[in-house]
């Protein structure tokens, strides 16, 4: 039995109840605006950065969050520059970025626990400031969505329409891809760098198996994403994994269980 009583879980799941508010909001505009290989690797370029941020002894957020800032940055000036789609531009970052990882872990630098914590998530290590900047990500999330959800509708949709209608496409469009990355580094403790597109893609891509309207969508990634997280922290506890694993097991049985269903309730409805 999970021990409620203890510090470590109690943060824990205030943690992962949390992550659920942007992992829901902004997972769905990533699942309807297809960035889930973005969000993916927003998380993963972070690899070298942690490896860095051990051997130098800095705080191994800042060097995350530039990498995912960088990596973003990167991103954009290929796709304008050498005129590549988004997939081939994040493909070639995410290919460079978990090579030099792997270079500086293996050869230059020793990579020590907690690069590898960091990459897998953990509930032991989660602070009380960890939960704090969270929430403060928190209620960012919620004011972004609220401010420019009409501007990432529209720009998903027909970007020369939402020109026309005095929207600013580059602009939204920067704002959202900053927020995934922010959002990543900081779901960093909880469920690691190689696992953040579990917190960030399968909720919202189950609950866009569920229903069509973008308001629905939104409210069930938030509460999967909220119930996914306090069953991982359960699961990662009784069995003394990391958090990120148990929540890619979870995430993936309730994501077949809506595929299922979705699909056998499709075959009921007759033509």
């Amino acid at each position: 039995m999970i021990d409620l009583g203890a510090p470590y879980i109690q943060r824990a799941l205030v943690e992962m109840l949390l992550l659920a508010v942007p992992a829901g909001l902004l997972g769905s505009w990533i699942v309807l605006r297809r960035l889930a290989f973005f969000a993916h690797a927003v998380g993963t370029v972070s690899f070298p950065g942690l490896v860095l941020a051990s051997a130098w002894g800095i705080a191994p957020q800042f060097a995350a969050l530039a990498a995912a800032l960088g990596f973003g940055v990167a991103q954009e000036r290929l796709q304008r520059a050498y005129r590549l789609g988004a997939d081939a531009a994040t493909g070639l970052l995410l290919v460079g970025a978990l090579a030099a990882g792997v270079v500086l872990a293996s050869d230059v630098y020793e990579s020590g626990s907690e690069v590898d914590t960091l990459l897998f998530g953990s509930l032991i290590g989660l602070s009380e400031s960890d939960v704090w900047v969270t929430a403060v990500v928190a209620a960012a999330a919620v004011a972004l969505d609220a401010g420019l959800g009409r501007h990432w509708l529209g720009t998903g949709f027909d970007p020369g329409g939402a020109r026309a209608l005095g929207l600013r496409p580059v602009a939204a469009d920067r704002l959202l891809l900053a927020a995934i990355a922010v959002t990543a580094v900081v779901a960093l403790d909880a469920v690691g760098a190689l696992l953040v597109t579990v917190l960030l893609v399968v909720p919202a891509a189950t609950a866009r198996l569920l229903t069509e309207r973008l308001a629905r969508v939104r409210l069930a990634a938030v509460g999967l994403a909220a119930g996914e997280g306090v069953a991982a922290v359960w699961l990662a506890d009784w069995l003394n994994v990391g958090a990120g694993p148990a929540l890619a097991v979870i995430g993936g049985v309730v994501f077949a269980v809506a595929a299922c269903a979705t699909a056998l309730r499709a075959r009921a409805v007759p033509a």
